[in-house]
C-alpha cells in the first residue's frame, strides 16, 4: 500500500477508502482534454477498473490540452494512446479500451461492468446520449463540460436529483461548442469531476448532486446553483 500512502493517511479516505478506490469500476467517456485529467486523476488515487470510451485518433491540435497522449501517437486511436499512459505510470490498473462510438445500439454491453461514468465527451450530442444512457442504467454521471474559460460540473443521480435535461430543457444537441479552449480551464474542471468519483466512491465531504458548479476562470468566478429535477422532464419525470 506504499504507493497509495498519501491518500490513506486522509481522515476522510484511509485504508477502507483506499479499499473502495481499489474495488470501484469507472467509466470514462472521451478521451480527450477533460479525459486526460480525469483518467491520470483516477489512476492515481487507485481506481481499480478504468474503461475508456474513444473512437477518435490523436490529432496535433489535441497536444494543446490532452496530455496523455505524447507527438509520436499522432494518427493513432486515443485509446491506445490511454492504455499506454496508464500501464506505465500504474501496472496495477485494468483499464479497458472501447474504441468505438457510444451509441444506443451498444451502450448496455459496455455500462453494465461499471459503477459510475464520468461524461467527458466534447458535443452536445454525446453528452446528452450520455444522460439518457445514465438514467436508463441507472448510473451515477458526472457531467463536465467546458469551453473557452468556462466550465462547469454537476453529478446526476438518476431518480434523486435533475438531469441534464432538466437543466437544459430546451437544447439543441446538435449546437456546436465553440473550438477555442484553453488548457487550464479543462484541467480544472476534470480535477473537479475526479473529485465527485472520489467522494461517490468513498462517501467523503458532498458532492455536487442537485448542484451545479459554475466557473468563469478569467475572472476567478465561481458559482454553485442548485437545481431541482422538472416534474415535466421527458426523460427522468416519475
Amino acid at each position: 500500500m506504499n504507493r497509495y500512502s498519501r491518500n490513506i493517511s486522509l481522515k476522510e479516505i484511509g485504508l477502507k477508502g483506499q479499499e473502495e478506490l481499489l474495488a470501484s469500476s469507472v467509466l470514462v467517456c472521451g478521451c480527450g482534454g477533460l479525459g486526460s485529467t480525469v483518467i491520470a486523476n483516477l489512476t492515481s488515487l487507485g481506481v481499480g477498473l478504468i474503461g475508456i470510451v474513444d473512437c477518435d485518433k490523436v490529432d496535433i491540435t489535441n497536444l494543446n490540452r490532452q496530455f496523455l497522449h505524447k507527438y509520436s501517437y499522432i494518427g493513432k486511436d486515443k485509446t491506445s494512446s490511454v492504455v499506454d499512459w496508464v500501464k506505465g505510470y500504474n501496472p496495477e490498473i485494468n483499464v479497458v479500451p472501447y474504441n468505438i462510438k457510444l451509441s444506443p445500439k451498444n451502450y448496455e454491453e459496455v455500462v453494465h461492468d461499471y459503477d459510475i461514468i464520468v461524461d467527458c465527451f466534447d458535443s452536445y450530442e454525446s453528452k446528452f446520449l450520455l444522460n439518457e444512457i445514465a438514467v436508463k442504467m441507472n448510473r451515477p454521471l458526472v457531467h463536465g463540460g467546458v469551453s473557452g474559460f468556462y466550465g462547469q460540473v454537476t453529478t446526476i443521480i438518476p431518480g434523486k436529483t435533475p438531469c441534464l435535461r432538466c437543466i437544459l430543457p430546451d437544447a439543441d444537441v446538435n449546437t456546436k461548442i465553440p473550438e477555442g479552449i484553453a488548457s487550464p480551464a479543462v484541467s480544472l474542471i476534470g480535477s473537479i469531476q475526479s473529485m465527485e468519483v472520489l467522494k461517490l466512491i468513498t462517501g467523503a465531504g458532498s458532492t455536487l448532486a442537485g448542484s451545479l458548479l459554475t466557473c468563469n476562470m478569467l475572472k476567478n468566478s465561481f458559482k454553485t446553483l442548485k437545481i431541482s429535477r422538472n416534474s415535466n422532464c421527458p426523460l427522468c419525470a416519475d
